[in-house]
């Protein structure tokens, strides 16, 4: 399982693994009734404390997104996939439109930001299909 951890990003470490385990849901990396890893083995690949990482797994349980399997781990909840999916789509649009906030408040014009927009569309777009 690939996780990308930042440190200086401003999210809080154990956040931003609750949010790659419900992206990896979303975008069906993770499917329903897939064991996790351990909360060791992920502290150990991710070089986190392993308070860390429980913290996550527990967010994500009282969440309903994942679930005890006794005596196996944690695994993905079924039918989780289209909350997940939602859950992202509005992570997405919250931090679009607190950047979008900022460029109008900055005083770029409507055209600027579409421009600036698209570009960095056009830009990715073509990093990630390069990948």
């Amino acid at each position: 399982m690939f996780f990308s951890i930042d440190a200086n990003n401003g999210v809080a470490i154990y956040e931003q693994v609750v949010r790659q385990v419900k992206f990896a849901i979303a975008e069906e990396a993770l499917q329903p009734g897939q064991l996790l890893p351990s909360i060791r083995a992920l502290s150990v690949d991710l070089a986190l404390n392993p308070n860390t990482v429980a913290r996550a797994f527990q967010q994500l349980q009282s969440e309903g997104i994942l679930e005890t399997v006794r005596g196996r781990g944690l695994a993905v909840c079924a039918g989780v996939a289209e909350r997940c999916k939602e859950l992202r789509r509005e992570l997405i649009s919250d931090r679009l439109r607190s950047a979008l906030s900022e460029a109008l408040r900055g005083g770029l014009n409507t055209e600027e930001i579409q421009a600036i927009v698209q570009q960095q569309l056009q830009e990715l777009t073509s990093q990630v299909a390069s990948q």
